[in-house]
């Protein structure tokens, strides 16, 4: 909201609270981590979605939610129902880039290295699975969760069940796989003007004592950074990111995760359809190192938007 090109748009913030009613809040609504505390959408002019659709009439949005009901295709879908364009993949990569489970297969399909594991059902969850010929440690994640949440590192089978029962608290379906040893590498994907572009790499570096990129690693401990490495075949990688891009069908934006092993093995981890975008998240911060300021991005994605048709009319 700050750094978006006033001279070309007028932006209007729609905020949905815990409960899930969509507002519009109140001019002085904090909108940033202070003291460690995310914030929090309290209160506003109630809308319901129809409401928020008919009275704004927005030319575009700009769908900055993460996980179930923001990155997984449903806002999108409603979006497509009422004919308003918007930033980001469509129904289908989004749907597909949420569930882990069916964006693995793809990106095998493609070339791509993912780390082996299996998927677990709730229904068929009674306490005890065989996870074959799988080495620990494992990470057991939901296949459709977002930020970390759920995911816990697992060092032997006696914690297996455990991790499973927590992951089922986010999800129906987890994912069990291998912890890969490797470098955890980022790279932004960027469609516009007709073509796609991948940012130069970064590398996050996790403070020693997180067991691996968790959530409060990532939004609240203050203890990541984010380098960017000139020892890696960086060409091999924007290449793979652009590659897990269209692979899903994306468009607009997204920030595929990479593990690159000590044997020169690059491992897909995810592909987010809508990755952090505050002033000092990964993505904005890697193109900025390639010279495309915040506000540049912003417009960017939004003028990606409105040239899109996807059969929208209004």
């Amino acid at each position: 909201m700050k750094a978006i090109d006033r001279t070309r748009f007028t932006p209007v913030l729609v905020g949905i609270t815990k409960s899930g009613q969509w507002v519009i809040p109140a001019s002085d609504q904090v909108l940033e981590i202070a003291d460690g505390l995310l914030p929090e959408i309290k209160g506003g002019s109630p809308r319901t979605i129809s409401e928020a659709i008919d009275q704004l009439q927005p030319d575009v949005v700009f769908p900055i939610l993460h996980g179930p009901y923001g990155e997984d295709g449903t806002v999108q879908g409603l979006l497509e129902v009422a004919g308003i364009r918007y930033v980001g993949s469509g129904v289908l990569a989004s749907a597909v880039a949420m569930d882990k489970s069916f964006a693995k297969p793809i990106f095998e399909a493609n070339g791509l290295k993912v780390a082996p594991g299996i998927v677990l059902h709730q229904r068929d969850w009674h306490g005890v699975i065989e996870t074959g010929t799988l080495n620990y440690p494992l990470f057991v994640k939901p296949a459709r969760g977002g930020s970390s949440r759920g995911t816990t590192k697992v060092k032997s089978a006696d914690h297996l069940a455990c991790a499973i029962d927590e992951a089922l608290t986010f999800d129906t379906k987890v994912m069990i796989e291998e912890a890969i040893a490797g470098r955890e590498i980022e790279c932004a994907v960027l469609e516009g003007d007709g073509s796609i572009q991948a940012s130069p790499l970064g590398e996050i570096v996790i403070d020693p004592r997180f067991e691996f990129y968790d959530f409060e690693a990532k939004y609240l401990d203050g203890s990541t950074h984010i380098e960017l490495p000139t020892d890696l075949p960086s060409d091999e990688i924007r290449a793979a990111a652009i590659r897990a891009f269209t692979s899903l069908g994306c468009e607009g934006l997204a920030r595929v995760d990479f593990f690159y092993t000590g044997t020169g093995d690059l491992v897909i981890n995810e592909i987010n359809t809508m990755p952090g975008f505050t002033s000092t998240s990964v993505f904005p911060k890697l193109w900025s190192s390639a010279g495309k300021s915040y506000t540049e991005l912003i417009t960017a994605l939004i003028d990606t938007a409105l040239a899109r048709s996807n059969h929208v009319t209004r």
